[in-house]
């Protein structure tokens, strides 16, 4: 039998020594492993638990060791991050049980020499947080931003975003949200089943779901659910997978049967077949993506929900004169940082800079300046990003307004869970709303 945390310490070592993303280091292991769904859960709880508290365990680390992070081999480091993670945030696991493991671990893989003090380290730890010692709570912070970034494991210019936007008792709020696994959405497809029945298949199963307000297609499930496509419903096209506050994106598009709609940055396409959806599957939905690959797992998701008005157009959207003035609505889900869905993308909060956003927030002016051309006199634009960071979304709106004299912020008019900003658009913050971060707003051409 495979041991498991063997797997995570090769998938987590992939990201310490080769800076690989630690979902693509995770398929690449399981592919090599034959795990069962528990021990695959495990695997997956340590490597992106491991990479999300990364600054708080080499924080831990740094405080113990005897040996200087410089002289200690990487991967002496990369098993005492699974070791800590697990004594520090897994209460199921017994600390004896993650310290035998640990020290296995190190025997396992050349550092056998190493393994007293592995030993030594995590019963020194455990004998700190035993007398509330614990250094991540005792330690005299130089400010609150490291504090923050320290104990809950962020980078110091992503905590001072925050707290210019929302204060340092909220900032400390989205911090342990963005610490949370993530909770899995279904977006029911009414063309094929309604959210009633999909809610008696699974409580047949004993799958505990919940609705959420105001998003009559939107199905939360509750705890672990296995294999998503062993599911009722998921061969036959019922439901997809799609978080909430993405949900509401399509829903202020509000696109209508027969119409043209232009989806510029499609893939992998939760929006385009939601558009399909509500127009009952008539009409005409370009879906643009200048990345085959992506948009052949659109096109997959489109027959399997059995969409018929999705027309695939690969290439960049700056780059289409063809549909100058042709949609009814466009949808522009730019290209972001993505710093709305953090407790997703375990690496994200390591890998953005602020220079990085700056690019980011170039390339989505451009965007937004070249869609815009496709919609018709009258018609409707929606840009949306998955990121909180104002220049990706709030300044790309107002430098997109001043230049355009004949687009309006068209405020929305429909029910929904998030209160618009008095500009007009709407911006979910996670730790409010208890679904992915989000900003979107509905412009209108004169």
């Amino acid at each position: 039998m495979q041991n498991p945390r063997q797997i995570a310490f090769l998938a987590l070592r992939e990201v310490h020594r080769r800076g690989a993303f630690a979902d693509a280091a995770l398929d690449r292991t399981f592919r090599n492993s034959q795990l069962n769904d528990l021990d695959r859960r495990l695997v997956t709880e340590l490597v992106y638990g491991s990479v999300r508290r990364m600054r708080s365990i080499d924080f831990i680390i740094d405080k113990l060791a005897t040996k200087k992070a410089s002289q200690q081999p990487p991967d002496l480091r990369t098993i005492l991050h699974l070791g800590l993670y697990q004594l520090q945030y897994l209460n199921h696991i017994p600390p004896s049980a993650a310290v035998n493991t640990t020290v296995q671990l190190a025997k396992e893989n050349k550092l056998s020499g190493l393994s007293s003090f592995v030993n030594g380290l995590l019963r020194q730890y455990i004998r700190l947080t035993e007398t509330d010692l614990n250094p991540l709570t005792v330690t005299n912070y130089k400010s609150s931003v490291q504090r923050l970034g320290i104990l809950h494991s962020f980078p110091d210019w992503l905590v001072e975003l925050w707290n210019e936007q929302i204060g340092e008792t909220e900032t400390e709020q989205l911090c342990e949200w963005f610490n949370q696994s993530p909770t899995i959405d279904l977006r029911i497809n009414p063309l094929k089943s309604s959210i009633a029945q999909i809610e008696t298949a699974f409580q047949a199963q004993n799958i505990s779901t919940s609705r959420i307000p105001h998003l009559p297609q939107a199905l939360r499930l509750n705890g672990s659910t296995g294999a998503i496509q062993n599911l009722p419903g998921y061969s036959e096209g019922w439901w997809t997978i799609q978080d909430s506050s993405a949900q509401l994106v399509t829903h202020l598009l509000d696109p209508q049967p027969g119409e043209t709609i232009i989806d510029a940055c499609a893939a992998p396409g939760g929006k385009t077949t939601h558009s399909a959806e509500l127009m009952q599957d008539t009409g005409t939905i370009y879906a643009c993506d200048k990345t085959a690959s992506r948009l052949k797992k659109l096109a997959e998701n489109a027959d399997r929900l059995q969409m018929k008005s999705i027309k695939i157009h690969t290439g960049d959207s700056r780059h289409f004169p063809e549909f100058i003035n042709l949609a009814d609505r466009v949808l522009l889900d730019a290209p972001c940082s993505g710093l709305g869905t953090l407790h997703r993308r375990a690496d994200a909060r390591w890998r953005h800079t602020p220079e990085n956003i700056q690019q980011q927030s170039q390339l989505q002016s451009e965007l937004l300046a070249n869609a815009a051309t496709f919609v018709k006199s009258g018609g409707v634009l929606v840009y949306a990003t998955c990121t909180i960071h104002p220049l990706e979304n709030e300044q790309v709106v107002r430098s997109f307004l001043d230049s355009n004299p004949d687009w309006q912020i068209e405020p929305p008019t429909i029910d929904l869970p998030v209160q618009p900003s008095p500009e007009g658009w709407v911006k979910v913050w996670p730790h409010k709303h208890q679904m992915d971060g989000f900003f979107m707003v509905r412009l209108k051409r004169d």
